[in-house]
């Protein structure tokens, strides 16, 4: 009966609704042209570094010290290092590497403004608090707090956890924890106009819990805010990533991302130049990508877009 009245009274949460929603916004998306090649670019980059060293079967670590320091060529498409390490193996690696720790920074930077702006939005009480929780995390300055975290918590999670899960694992808290509040601000004014809408009003009236108004009726209309943050996020934490490790202070040497890569290849640039540039190229691409599917989906999901 609860279920019932709230269908009736808010808005169809049918199938073909839905569905029909889904394909509109994936029109809207195929109209963005640069989102088109961002999603496309970020495929490729994706499945090089996820089935890559299949079809370049060399070991990364593999040390070859007579082809030290070469350039391209057929044997090592992509050069190879001091040590004689095949850069394109190398790249491939440190791409899984970056990937991995933009996608779980995004997942728990989402999850915590996502958790943050809801409870802001939806109760009032909680609202002045937790964005002057926001306002003070904002005007913390990141760089710095990166670098004391990751200087105070370094060393005993690499002891306790080992020295590649250790730094995964801080980069990737570190990272979040310092890139919520944007999201938890836009979540937060769109549970604001959310929660003024016809069905949630009648979902209070019939005294249905507020956890599930949040989670049925509130959350779901405010996903296109943070399915663009999501996309967004990924290419935060890749930069992020890519600078400490730029700075010495992400992964070892022995387990590659491309922030290292480049850290690695900064002495032998009059050398082999080609050690930065492929590592380079290959964050920009990724974050330029990333930056253009975020643009497409936020023109696609905007509702005022729709109507055009």
């Amino acid at each position: 009966m609860t279920d019932g009245l709230l269908v009736s009274a808010g808005e169809p949460a049918a199938g073909p609704a839905r569905r029909s929603q889904a394909r509109e916004v994936w029109r809207r998306f195929q109209r963005h042209k640069g989102a088109l090649a961002g999603a496309a670019v970020f495929s490729l980059m994706a499945l090089a570094v996820l089935f890559g060293s299949v079809i370049h079967g060399v070991d990364p670590q593999y040390l070859d010290y007579a082809a030290r320091n070469r350039g391209m060529s057929l044997a090592y498409p992509l050069g190879t290092d001091n040590l004689g390490r095949d850069m394109l193996a190398r790249v491939l690696v440190g791409g899984r590497s970056s990937l991995a720790v933009g996608v779980a920074a995004m997942v728990l930077s989402l999850t915590l403004g996502t958790f943050a702006g809801v409870m802001a939005g939806f109760f009032r009480r909680l609202d002045g608090p937790l964005m002057r929780l926001t306002d003070l995390f904002l005007a913390l300055p990141v760089l710095p707090l990166l670098l004391v975290g990751i200087m105070l918590f370094r060393d005993p999670l690499r002891a306790a956890l080992g020295p590649e899960l250790g730094i995964f694992i801080l980069v990737v808290v570190v990272i979040g924890m310092t890139s919520w509040m944007q999201t938890a601000r836009i979540v937060r004014g769109e549970v604001l106009a959310v929660k003024q809408r016809e069905f949630v009003l009648a979902a209070h009236g019939i005294g249905a819990r507020p956890h599930r108004i949040i989670l049925t009726h509130v959350l779901p209309n405010a996903l296109n805010p943070i399915t663009v943050a999501a996309t967004l996020g990924i290419a935060h934490a890749i930069i992020t990533e890519s600078a400490l490790s730029f700075l010495g202070l992400g992964f070892p040497s022995d387990f590659p991302t491309w922030g290292r890569l480049l850290y690695d290849g900064v002495p032998f640039l009059g050398i082999t130049p080609a050690r930065v540039i492929w590592p380079g190229l290959a964050i920009s691409l990724t974050v330029l990508s990333v930056n253009y599917m975020g643009d497409g989906l936020r023109d696609a999901l905007d509702p005022h877009m729709r109507q055009q």
